[in-house]
């Protein structure tokens, strides 16, 4: 193609998707499509008579560009106010709402008249920021339309979006008057509230040298902290800007969390003494003043970038497992009735993380029933679909769903959302990882480790995601880099909760890689800390057996079968999940000499 096919020019871009798509076309596949189809006929109509011109309406996306940004937000609006009425008459699960961003940038456009560039991406993104039924726009947009259209701008603050270098300034947009909306700040002021997710500034760290010349690292270990902390999509992180505003001055945390409308904030401080440096960190809740979280790093500065790096990583993969706890034990003490969406979802991923270290069906079914109902309030609630689909993957793992085939499409849908909703979170990504490992999918193995090392790759600090890996690892092909991995976590958060979790994965890997004892220790380091977890008490039971030492993994089996007897059953009827045919042949007649079902000479063979 010549240069003369391509044109870059100046646009106002639109995208445009349904919010919960997939569960709708679940629910009812006609009702869905037809519905589709009205909405198409809309958008069509409104942007053409808006000087615009679609692009592309592929599934349940619309793609448009625009000659003036004027055009594109009223049509947007005139779109959103015809759709949403559509859905006057029906029950709120079933209507269809469209998220709407614009942007106003360059494109390049082709002879066919397809359009690319960062302006694309960017419309993009912004219309995954936006609400169900609702619209956002950048700073260019709204700075263009400003007095000419009859519609408020509600500043969302700068937001760091996938695959674009700058942050880009979102604004929430809304017809004037629209007594719908949410209530507004007071003319020229930005509105404050906590969001609903945790949100967390990070204050200038604070050069305790008195080296002017300490500036410089100081406020790059601040500025890292904040870019590291954004890639936890659970969390909402102040742009660097307006945490920056604080340097050099010592104010009241609780006036922070207003000023910046975060419930959350992070300060420390660095003193460095000839070739050594100290780092202190605090996580202080803003509207209680408690500290949620304190520690001191002593580091030998050899390389700075290094140790910059190191510290980094090390506060960033503390805290947001921090804030998730608090967050879970603020779900649990709240009234049910006085829920939010994102609180209900909180709930179902507390009784989804119980269901899976306790094999619980009670709090896997409490789970699904709560993931309904934030999904019910917001059908966008990742967090709600991946309680949804750990739940129901739970059920099936321990082989206690009353349809194994149902239980693993329902984990199966509900992942694939949350990662079509947001596909650079790496915990929803991982979660999609986990399922067919969990459903002992083995054909699927390749595509869902892949899936894992994509989801470590976008966000190294996350180390739940690390944590769905390390299980691909183990009970798939790679036990020896699985065991790396966990140790890895163990280095990086020894103060986690879930630490059980990562044991019993490093048992699983060291069965596999027959490095029996210490399995054992790992596995009984799991027991100790989480003593009614059932999947340490097999994995001992078979790293003893690995070792000789068949009465001990004949009690370790028989504790397994007090706690869990159906998913007992299904291990000696061959239900695994391991992937390597040798390790499953291992682990299978380890069991049934455990179960009593075989002589132990069955397993001395396979040692």
């Amino acid at each position: 193609m010549s240069g003369s096919d391509l044109k870059q020019r100046l646009a106002a871009i639109l995208a445009a998707d349904v919010a919960g798509y997939s569960r709708l076309m679940a629910a009812d596949e006609r009702a869905t499509v037809a519905a589709l189809d009205a909405a198409r006929a809309v958008f069509r109509r409104q942007i053409e008579s808006s000087q615009g011109r679609v692009i592309d309406m592929a599934g349940d996306s619309v793609l448009a560009v625009f000659e003036t940004a004027t055009g594109a937000v009223g049509a947007a609006l005139a779109i959103q106010k015809e759709v949403n009425s559509f859905a006057r008459e029906l029950a709120e699960e079933r209507c269809m709402r469209f998220r709407i961003g614009i942007h106003l940038g360059d494109v390049i456009e082709k002879a066919d008249g397809t359009i690319y560039g960062d302006g694309v991406n960017i419309a993009a993104r912004l219309e995954g920021l936006a609400e169900p039924g609702g619209i956002t726009v950048s700073d260019s947009v709204r700075n263009a339309v400003k007095g000419r259209i009859g519609a408020s701008f509600e500043d969302q603050g700068d937001q760091q979006v996938k695959n674009i270098a700058e942050p880009v300034r979102a604004y929430r947009v809304s017809l004037a008057g629209d007594a719908a909306s949410k209530p507004r700040a007071a003319v020229g002021e930005i509105d404050l509230s906590l969001p609903d997710k945790p949100s967390i500034a990070v204050l200038p760290f604070v050069n305790m040298s008195g080296d002017p010349e300490q500036e410089y690292f100081t406020d790059g270990v601040t500025e890292d902290i904040i870019t590291e902390l954004s890639r936890f999509h659970s969390l909402f992180v102040v742009a660097r800007n307006s945490s920056f505003t604080y340097k050099g001055k010592s104010p009241d945390i609780r006036q922070v969390g207003k000023e910046l409308g975060v419930r959350y904030v992070l300060e420390g401080s660095i003193r460095r003494s000839a070739n050594r440096i100290r780092v202190t960190g605090q996580l202080i809740d803003t509207l209680s003043g408690n500290h949620i979280w304190a520690e001191k790093y002593d580091r030998v500065l050899e390389d700075v970038f290094e140790v910059q790096e190191e510290v980094t990583r090390a506060i960033v993969t503390a805290i947001a497992p921090q804030i998730e706890s608090v967050e879970l034990a603020k779900a649990r003490r709240r009234r049910p009735e006085n829920l939010s969406a994102y609180e209900i979802a909180m709930r179902a991923w507390a009784h989804a993380m119980d269901a899976g270290s306790e094999g619980d069906r009670a709090s896997a079914n409490l789970a699904i029933q709560e993931a309904r109902q934030a999904l019910a309030i917001d059908p966008s609630s990742v967090l709600a679909l991946m309680a949804h689909a750990w739940s129901h993957a739970c059920l099936l793992f321990f082989q206690l769903a009353p349809d194994l085939a149902h239980a693993l499409r329902e984990a199966a849908w509900a992942a694939a959302r949350a990662v079509e909703l947001d596909r650079s979170d790496a915990t929803a990504l991982a979660f999609k990882a986990m399922i067919p490992l969990l459903g002992a999918k083995t054909d699927q193995y390749p595509e869902a480790l892949a899936d894992a090392r994509r989801a470590h790759d976008i966000n190294p600090n996350d180390t739940f995601a690390l944590l769905m890996l390390v299980h691909l690892e183990a009970f798939g092909t790679e036990p020896h880099q699985a065991i790396e991995h966990g140790l890895r976590i163990l280095r990086l958060n020894p103060g986690d909760s879930r630490l059980h979790l990562v044991y019993n994965a490093m048992c699983g890997a060291a069965f596999a890689a027959k490095r029996y004892e210490d399995g054992v220790r790992w596995g009984l380091r799991a027991i100790h800390d989480m003593p009614r977890m059932p999947q340490p008490y097999g994995n001992v039971a078979l790293c003893y057996l690995g070792l000789g030492e068949i009465e001990k993994g004949k009690a370790a089996f028989d504790k397994l079968r007090e706690i869990a007897p159906v998913y007992v059953e299904s291990r000696v009827r061959g239900h695994t999940i391991w992937v390597d045919p040798e390790v499953r042949k291992r682990a299978l007649t380890f069991y049934r000499v455990a179960a009593g079902l075989e002589d132990p000479s069955a397993a001395q063979a396979l040692r």
